[in-house]
């Protein structure tokens, strides 16, 4: 497992992960992208806003990276950050294949991605994949997975994976929706030859939605590495938008909205790594600071009663406009 890199870490931050979703592609969910990114959103403006990032977050110990096909050209930065870096070989990099980006570098174009967890949209992804990325990637995960998707009893889709797992490469999985614990309970049972075939699970989960936890702690128990996404909610959680609650107990912390959600995700004994989706490097540098946060259990009590019915927080995520 490459994860086994990070158990050896003694950096406290070593178990946050920098995800790429906000900077591959001009367009996305995030809250405060006006703020975030420049105004010119080129191929060029964000490659240097995503090297940055990276740069950022190697030399603060953050050694986690995670893209995805339909990030828009996420592979590609990154693929070109670790080329210029060849002596970087205590990192792990994931990604993941079963969403087809559309949306052409364009922030108002109809669909931004299309789905497709079938053998042959596995088959060109990971070709593509491993044109930009090669040998450097570790992890290669389906695409939000739920209860319904095909790639929970495509049989040759999973012999297609077992045959990639046995060639080193840690294939897992990532879920979305109201149902992720079903999704996850499902994928825990697939198997090829008698062996699960997924080795690692990267879910939602924050202070608004917790749905996932119990299925999470059943992952994690079966040996699968829990990887976390989406701790901000899409910046729901950061301020200016953060509920009252958060920011009262992040003023008692002295540290910002984002570092005390994060820190709620940190303390979960399931989760290996948490994603930071940071935009700017100001956000990682807050971000990062989750590492050393201490909740007790009055602000822990307060946090919990911030925790949406699933079906509306999907919803309200569902509502988000790409900016």
């Amino acid at each position: 497992m490459p994860f086994a890199r990070l158990s050896a870490a003694t950096t406290p931050t070593a178990h946050i992960g920098l995800g790429l979703a906000a900077v591959g592609r001009p367009g996305y969910i995030n809250l405060g992208r006006e703020q975030d990114l420049p105004s010119v959103r080129s191929v060029d403006a964000l490659r240097e806003r995503t090297h940055e990032l990276l740069d950022a977050a190697y030399a603060q110990g953050v050694r986690y990276f995670d893209v995805a096909r339909s990030y828009g050209r996420s592979e590609e930065f990154l693929a070109e950050w670790l080329n210029a870096r060849p002596d970087i070989d205590d990192i792990v990099v994931g990604s993941k294949w079963g969403y087809t980006y559309t949306a052409g570098w364009s922030t108002d174009a109809e669909r931004h991605e299309v789905k497709d967890h079938s053998v042959q949209s596995y088959e060109r992804q990971r070709a593509e994949t491993a044109a930009l990325l090669g040998d450097r990637l570790d992890l290669y995960q389906i695409h939000s997975v739920t209860p319904d998707s095909p790639a929970l009893t495509d049989k040759e889709l999973h012999a297609k994976l077992a045959e990639a797992a046995a060639q080193g490469t840690t294939i897992g999985f990532s879920t979305s929706g109201p149902a992720q614990a079903d999704a996850i309970r499902a994928a825990l049972a697939v198997t090829v030859d008698g062996e699960p075939l997924f080795r690692t699970v990267q879910s939602t989960y924050n202070v608004l939605e917790t749905s996932a936890a119990p299925a999470l702690a059943e992952a994690h128990d079966a040996g699968l590495t829990v990887i976390v996404k989406e701790g901000m909610a899409n910046g729901r959680l950061v301020a200016p938008y953060a509920p009252d609650a958060l920011k009262d107990v992040a003023a008692e912390t002295s540290l910002g909205c984002d570092a005390v959600a994060l820190a709620l995700v940190l303390r979960q004994p399931w989760a290996g790594v948490v994603l930071s989706g940071a935009a700017t490097v100001n956000q990682l540098a807050s971000n990062l600071h989750a590492a050393v946060v201490d909740l007790d259990e009055d602000q822990l009590a307060r946090l919990a009663t911030l925790a949406e019915e699933p079906h509306t927080y999907w919803e309200r995520r569902g509502q988000l406009p790409w900016h």
